[in-house]
């Protein structure tokens, strides 16, 4: 067999990475973010954490907006 049919392209490059928040195998390229843009698409430039959670992760740990839910008179 010649060495070029034994190897391809899908062999070299991560295609499935199972996501550290819901435990689901998902699509790198599509459904995880680049974290290192210098770099080639190599499987160690994307997160670990898929886009879905990430957006969910970031929607519940937002800050409120409204200044006045934490305040109180001040207490001299």
């Amino acid at each position: 067999m010649d060495f070029n049919e034994q190897i391809k392209l899908g062999h070299l490059l991560l295609d499935v990475r199972k996501c550290r928040s819901c435990g689901k195998s998902k699509n790198l390229i599509e459904s995880f973010y680049r974290t290192r843009k210098d770099r080639g698409p190599v499987a160690s430039s994307y997160s670990y954490e898929c886009k879905e959670c990430t957006i969910r992760r970031v929607l519940e740990t937002r800050k409120n907006i409204n200044p006045f839910v934490d305040w109180q008179y001040p207490d001299w």
